[in-house]
């Protein structure tokens, strides 16, 4: 038996977030093992906790697909931190988790109001090769990406195309086109496409972001992206701003970001769903 908790993650209310499996107790498990877990809950992702071998933080996680095991994504650092805290885990530095991970060490933020925040790993921000704009455009079929905001390759250990539309309204209104969102992530070396744009003055966030990938050929759309949203953090101005994800979907995630000496921090808040064990 080990304990296990599936988490909601970037919202307070359920089933409004990105969902994330974790295994709390994952010591004797093998990668073959660990795969057909993930590949059996059917989420985007399933964390396996261990204990650290780095002194200098707290945990050490391991985050899978149903297809292949990540060395980073944001949702589930956020989400595994939770389960950790609420499972009673004590921080070795309090208001503070340290969580390694195949990038190395995360740091997560605990706020007083019960959020976490993970500060952005680096990033490695590659201007979109022109020749690939028809392709794009095909993608994107009548948007286009916005003025003075060429699109960018970004690799934060998951790599993601980021490309700015003029309004959150052209974000929500555009239909990808499958196969050449299939050429275009091959071409790319992206594992999806991220899109935002900005919301008028008053609306329910500042930017609006969908994040569109295939998988085994079909068209998926990411609830919400602590990755994808970390790396559209990297392209802003450094000023504090609100994001909503999901909203496509019937969801309603919520990203806040903030800037410390210049360095984003991810956060918002996490809920638990299910909390039980698993037998394997």
């Amino acid at each position: 038996m080990r304990r296990f908790k599936q988490t909601d993650v970037f919202t307070s209310t359920p089933f409004k977030g990105n969902p994330l499996a974790v295994i709390l107790d994952s010591e004797g498990l093998d990668s073959t093992q660990m795969q057909a877990i993930a590949r059996w809950t059917n989420l985007s992702e399933t964390t396996f906790v261990f204990p650290a071998t780095d002194p200098a933080a707290d945990y050490r996680v391991r985050i899978f697909t149903t297809q292949e095991e990540f060395p980073f994504a944001g949702h589930p650092t956020l989400g595994t931190a939770h389960a950790l805290l609420e499972a009673g885990l004590q921080p070795k530095t309090p208001g503070v988790l340290v969580q390694e991970c195949g990038i190395g060490l995360v740091t997560v933020r605990i706020a007083d109001d019960g959020s976490l925040a993970f500060g952005a790993p680096p990033v490695e921000l590659t201007p979109m090769d022109n020749s690939l704009l028809p392709l794009l455009h095909a993608t994107l079929q009548s948007h286009t990406p916005a003025a003075g905001h060429p699109p960018v390759v970004a690799n934060m250990g998951i790599c993601w195309l980021v490309v700015r539309l003029p309004s959150a309204d052209d974000c929500l209104a555009m239909t990808p086109d499958a196969a050449a969102l299939a050429e275009l992530m091959q071409r790319s070396g992206s594992s999806g496409i991220a899109v935002y744009g900005p919301h008028a003055a008053g609306g329910p966030a500042d930017y609006e972001v969908r994040v569109l990938l295939l998988e085994n050929g079909i068209l998926l759309e990411d609830p919400v992206t602590g990755s994808a949203n970390a790396c559209i953090a990297r392209l802003l101005p450094a000023h504090d701003y609100r994001a909503r994800q999901g909203t496509a979907l019937g969801r309603d995630g919520r990203i806040s970001v903030t800037y410390v000496d210049g360095e984003p921090w991810i956060g918002g808040h996490t809920v638990t769903i299910i909390d039980g064990s698993l037998r394997s």
